[in-house]
C-alpha cells in the first residue's frame, strides 16, 4: 500500500515528460512545415533556369571568352609600354676599362629604360577581325542555347500544368466511376438491373484507381523534371502559374519568315564562321608582306646606376625601326595559306547547309503550328461533346434505356477526350517555343 504513491508520482511523472515531449516535437514539426508553395510563371522558370542551366552557361562562357579574345588582339595593334631593368657584369681584359666580350660596353653596366613597341602587321590587323568575327558567332551560339532552353523550359513547364489537368481528370473519372458503381447497386437492389452490370461498373472503378495512380505518379514526374531545370537545389513546393489553354494566336508565315530572315541565330552564326575564315586566308596571304617594328627607348645605359656621373647626364633616348621581309620558310606560308583556304570552303558549304535548313525546318515548324492550332480546336470540341455524351448516356441507363457497355464506353471516351485536349494544349505551346528558335519571338498572353 506505501508503494501506490510513489507508483503514482513515477506514472505522473512519465506523463509530463510525454507531454512535454509531444509539444516539443510540435513545435519542431510546426517549424520545418514548409511555407507557401512558390507560385511559378513561366518568365520567373526562364529566367531561373538560364542561371540554373550548364549547357546555357557554358555558351555564355564560351562568348564571353570570345569577347576577351577580341579586346587582346585589337590591344596586341596598339602601342605597348614596358619599363626595362638590367645589370651586366663582364669580366675585364686588365686594359683600361676593357672587356673580354666585345659585345658588352663595359665591365659594368647599368639599363633602366622605358620601352614604346608598335609592330605593324597587315597579319595582325586581319587577326583582330578574325577575333571579332569569332566573338560575334560566340554571341550567336549564345543565343541559339538560350532559344533552345526555351524550347526545353516550355516543354517541362506545360508537361506539368498538363499533368496537373490529367490528374483533376483522372479524379473525376474516379469519381464518376464511383457513382456509377452506387447507381448499379441501387438498381440491382431495386431488381431493375442484373449482377452483371454491378460487376462491370465495379471492373470500371478499379481501372479508373489505376488511371488515378499513374496520373499521380506523372505528375510527380513531371514537377521532378522541372525542378531540376529551374532550380539549383532540389525544391518541390511550387506551383505553375500559367493557363494552359489561354488563347494565344499563331502569328502569320509572312511575319514568321520575315523575323527568321533578319533574326535567325544559325545564319548569324555560320556567316560570322564564314567571316572568321576569310579573314583567316587574310592573315595566312599576309605572310608573304613585310612587317615593320618601330620602337623608342629612353633612360641610361651608363657604367652607374645613377642620372648623373661625374656632372654628366646619362638620361638619354634611342628609337630603332625594324623591316622584316620574307624571303624563304621552305612553302610555309603557302601551306598555311592552302589550309585556311581549305577551312573558308567548307565553312561555305556550312552557311549553304544552314541557309537550306533554316527554309525547311520553317515550313516543317509552322506546319506544325498550324496542325497543332487547328486540332485543339477539334480536341476542346471532342472534350465537352464526350462530357455531354456520358451525361446523356448516364440518363439514359437511369430512366433503363441504355446498357452498362454504353454508359463505360462514354466514360472512357470522355476521359480519353480530355487527356487528348491537354496534350494538344502542350504540343501547340511547345510548337509556338520552336518557332522562337528562329524568329526569337515566344507568343505567349
Amino acid at each position: 500500500m506505501e508503494s501506490m504513491p510513489l507508483l503514482s508520482k513515477i506514472i505522473s511523472a512519465s506523463l509530463g515528460c510525454l507531454i512535454l515531449g509531444l509539444l516539443v516535437a510540435g513545435v519542431v514539426s510546426a517549424q520545418q512545415q514548409p511555407g507557401p508553395p512558390l507560385r511559378l510563371t513561366l518568365e520567373d522558370a526562364l529566367r531561373r533556369a538560364q542561371s540554373n542551366s550548364v549547357p546555357y552557361q557554358a555558351a555564355v562562357t564560351d562568348a564571353r571568352v570570345a569577347h576577351e579574345d577580341k579586346k587582346q588582339a585589337v590591344a596586341g595593334l596598339l602601342p605597348g609600354v614596358n619599363y626595362n631593368n638590367s645589370a651586366i657584369y663582364t669580366e675585364s681584359n686588365g686594359v683600361g676599362s676593357g672587356v673580354k666580350f666585345i659585345a658588352n660596353n663595359a665591365v659594368h653596366e647599368y639599363i633602366s629604360q622605358g620601352n614604346v613597341h608598335e609592330g605593324l602587321d597587315v597579319a595582325g590587323f586581319a587577326e583582330a577581325r578574325r577575333a571579332a568575327a569569332i566573338a560575334a558567332a560566340a554571341r550567336a551560339r549564345h543565343e541559339i542555347a538560350a532559344r533552345g532552353l526555351v524550347v526545353t523550359v516550355v516543354q517541362s513547364y506545360y508537361a506539368t500544368a498538363a499533368a496537373q489537368k490529367k490528374l483533376e481528370i483522372a479524379q473525376k473519372a474516379a469519381d464518376e466511376g464511383e457513382r456509377f458503381l452506387k447507381l448499379t447497386q441501387d438498381l440491382e437492389h431495386g431488381g431493375e438491373v442484373a449482377r452483371s452490370d454491378v460487376i462491370k461498373a465495379q471492373l470500371q472503378v478499379n481501372d479508373r484507381q489505376r488511371q488515378l495512380q499513374e496520373s499521380t505518379l506523372g505528375l510527380l514526374n513531371a514537377r521532378l523534371d522541372l525542378a531540376v531545370l529551374v532550380f539549383p537545389k532540389f525544391n518541390d513546393n511550387f506551383e505553375v502559374d500559367e493557363d494552359l489553354h489561354a488563347d494565344v494566336p499563331l502569328p502569320t508565315l509572312t511575319d514568321v519568315e520575315a523575323r527568321a530572315s533578319h533574326e535567325n541565330p544559325d545564319i548569324r552564326a555560320a556567316l560570322e564562321t564564314l567571316s572568321a575564315a576569310s579573314h583567316s586566308v587574310f592573315a595566312a596571304r599576309a605572310g608573304y608582306l613585310p612587317s615593320l617594328s618601330l620602337d623608342y627607348f629612353y633612360g641610361i645605359d651608363a657604367t652607374h646606376f645613377a642620372v648623373r656621373t661625374a656632372g654628366v647626364s646619362n638620361l638619354g633616348s634611342s628609337a630603332v625601326a625594324t623591316l622584316n621581309i620574307p624571303v624563304w620558310n621552305w612553302g610555309a606560308t603557302q601551306s598555311k595559306v592552302k589550309q585556311a583556304e581549305l577551312q573558308r570552303d567548307q565553312t561555305r558549304r556550312e552557311l549553304s547547309l544552314a541557309q537550306r535548313r533554316l527554309l525547311a525546318e520553317l515550313k516543317s515548324l509552322y506546319a506544325e503550328a498550324q496542325t497543332a492550332a487547328h486540332e485543339l480546336e477539334t480536341l476542346q470540341q471532342s472534350a465537352a461533346l464526350g462530357a455531354e455524351s456520358l451525361r446523356l448516356i448516364t440518363l439514359r441507363y437511369k430512366n433503363g434505356e441504355s446498357t452498362v457497355l454504353e454508359v463505360v464506353d462514354a466514360q472512357n471516351t470522355a476521359a480519353l477526350a480530355d487527356a487528348a485536349f491537354q496534350d494538344g494544349a502542350v504540343r501547340y505551346r511547345v510548337a509556338l517555343a520552336n518557332l522562337q528558335t528562329l524568329t526569337g519571338v515566344y507568343s505567349k498572353p
